[in-house]
């Protein structure tokens, strides 16, 4: 889990011209993007990643497909074709990509940690098999397909909850409902 040295933001996502770590700017609270990419089967399912154990942030929690921080200076669907690639090993072409906006986050997973994040989401269809992924060890312990009904479930079940990344119910519900349209 490399640092890497990132553009910041101010509140509205603009650029700031300041760069700073990734690190630095978490122990601040300092705005910043990231990409969040959700694969999909046509058989309503979303693949999640199992974060590994060693990350920072939320480990052995289950979360979106793919995610990760923009560099500085990185276009955005760059970045995106960059993480589905380091994380789980698949070159998805940047047009098929389905850009669907942009949604700000902000999480204090730990006291040293305040993530202020504008993730750059991303739908496209998994094509693969999951036994064909190359997990990242070092972000990504393992992966499986969830079905839509059962992640809702998950997400109206605060039992389940505790085994996924406390994303705002808002959020999901939107991916979801791109999801379907797509689906549908």
């Amino acid at each position: 889990m490399a640092d890497e040295y990132i553009d910041i933001l101010d509140s509205s996502g603009n650029f700031t011209g300041d760069v700073k770590l990734k690190s630095e700017a978490h122990e601040l609270g300092l705005y910043h993007a990231s990409v969040h990419i959700w694969l999909y089967t046509l058989n309503s399912e979303l693949l999640f990643q199992k974060r590994a154990s060693i990350k920072d942030t939320f480990p052995s929690l289950w979360d979106v497909s793919v995610a990760g921080h923009i560099a500085t200076g990185e276009q955005i669907e760059l970045a995106a074709k960059r993480e589905i690639q380091e994380e789980i090993g698949i070159d998805i072409p940047v047009k098929e990509l389905d850009f669907i906006g942009t949604y700000f986050e902000s999480k204090a997973p730990t006291p040293q940690i305040i993530d202020n994040e504008f993730h750059h989401v991303y739908l496209s269809q998994l094509h693969v098999p999951l036994n064909t992924l190359t997990l990242q060890k070092e972000e990504v312990s393992e992966v499986k397909l969830i079905h839509l009904n059962e992640l809702e479930q998950v997400m109206n079940d605060s039992l389940l909850d505790h085994e996924y990344v406390p994303h705002d119910k808002d959020y999901l519900h939107w991916v979801l409902k791109e999801i379907k349209n797509r689906i549908i």
